[in-house]
């Protein structure tokens, strides 16, 4: 059920990227509109995870769950009157920021069910809702063919069928610990912990570059090689898709091997294969394995850091760190796509962006391999 739910507020959340091209053409919109445009719900989505997972961890997902996706369909219905509205997109924008904030609380309700020698692949699996996003890029412009519309109907009523039934089948662990304090006081106390900020940043870095790559892989595929908007949400789709099956491959190398160790190898692969994508290949058949590989990396990155988060965090702040963790990775999300397009209005070039992805790959690829493998996991 998390699983499904999240899958479905990531679609919602990433509504508008497909159709991102067809916003820039109505309302004449810049290289750098267009880019703020779909990054402001990874924005509000990524702040939003730190409220959410202090309020799961206090109320708990059986709440929570339901009533953020019956929340998300609000913004996305809206999207149908203001599309020819650059100001009130934006606004929307904002509000649909909302269906991302549902990570940080899944993860506290999935890791709760599971001990500690199995929550990374079950975190992995419960990651894939990532392909939310794939979804997104695969189906959205497809739906929108037979009608403009349609594609916010569509997800509304997907919204809508899950908030009912995440009342009747979600449930909290038994014995999950209630925390007393209050949410200023839980999330002070996250943010003490050396290791929130540790893994803040890897995931900045590995689902952050997931975030970044499926809300803007459209336009620059589109606008690099030429392709159709159907046939770069397509091969966007296809990028998704790849992070989705390697989070759990990620989480459960991790049960077997230290997830640090995981995470580093993972973004060995994405700073190697940055550089080649950075020399601007030919799509067929050199950029499409480059990118494909980074799709790999970052993926099993995002399901060993979680691992990781899952094993070196007391229970009862799991959801607090989660939703730090979460913003972060989000974060991590929204600077790229604006990078990308401002790089690109002023060189008419995406290599700079590609080698700065290298660059951070590689910095955390030192940094787990060199400090986060000495963590002990928890018993």
């Amino acid at each position: 059920m998390a699983t499904v739910g999240f899958t479905l507020t990531f679609w919602a959340w990433d509504l508008i990227a497909p159709l991102a091209s067809g916003y820039r053409d109505r309302l004449n919109l810049s290289s750098f509109q267009q880019s703020l445009l779909v990054a402001i719900p990874v924005l509000v989505g990524s702040v939003g995870r730190i409220p959410a997972g202090a309020l799961t961890d206090r109320y708990g997902a059986r709440l929570m769950f339901p009533l953020v996706s019956a929340l998300t369909i609000v913004p996305v219905l809206l999207l149908i009157p203001v599309k020819d509205s650059y100001g009130l997109l934006l606004v929307v924008a904002l509000l649909l920021g909302l269906g991302g904030t549902t990570f940080a609380i899944g993860v506290p309700l999935v890791s709760s069910w599971f001990p500690p020698g199995r929550r990374g692949f079950a975190l992995g699996v419960f990651g894939m809702g990532t392909g939310g996003v794939a979804l997104s890029g695969y189906f959205t412009p497809r739906i929108a063919a037979h009608g403009e519309n349609l594609p916010f109907l569509v997800v509304a009523l997907g919204l809508a069928v899950f908030a009912v039934l995440g009342v009747l089948f979600i449930s909290d662990h038994p014995d999950r610990q209630v925390p007393t304090s209050s949410l200023a006081s839980r999330l002070q106390q996250a943010g003490r912990l050396r290791v929130t900020w540790e893994l803040s940043a890897l995931y900045a870095i590995g689902f952050g570059g997931v975030v970044a790559f499926g809300v803007y892989l459209p336009t620059y595929l589109k606008t690099w090689y030429d392709l159709s908007p159907t046939d770069a949400g397509t091969k966007a789709a296809g990028f998704a898709l790849v992070t989705v099956i390697f989070r759990p491959i990620g989480g459960r190398l991790s049960d077997r091997f230290h997830p640090a160790v995981v995470t580093a190898v993972a973004l060995a692969v994405v700073a190697l294969f940055a550089v080649v994508q950075a020399f601007d290949p030919p799509l067929a058949p050199l950029a499409t394995i480059a990118l494909l590989a980074m799709a790999a990396g970052l993926g099993a990155a995002g399901g060993s850091v979680f691992a990781l988060v899952a094993q070196v965090t007391p229970q009862p702040q799991v959801g607090s760190v989660t939703g730090i963790v979460g913003a972060m990775g989000g974060l991590g999300g929204f600077v790229p796509p604006l990078l990308m397009g401002a790089i690109y209005s002023v060189k008419d070039s995406y290599s700079i962006g590609f080698m700065l992805l290298s660059d951070l790959a590689l910095a955390g690829c030192v940094y787990a391999y060199g400090r986060m493998r000495t963590l002990r996991t928890t018993a």
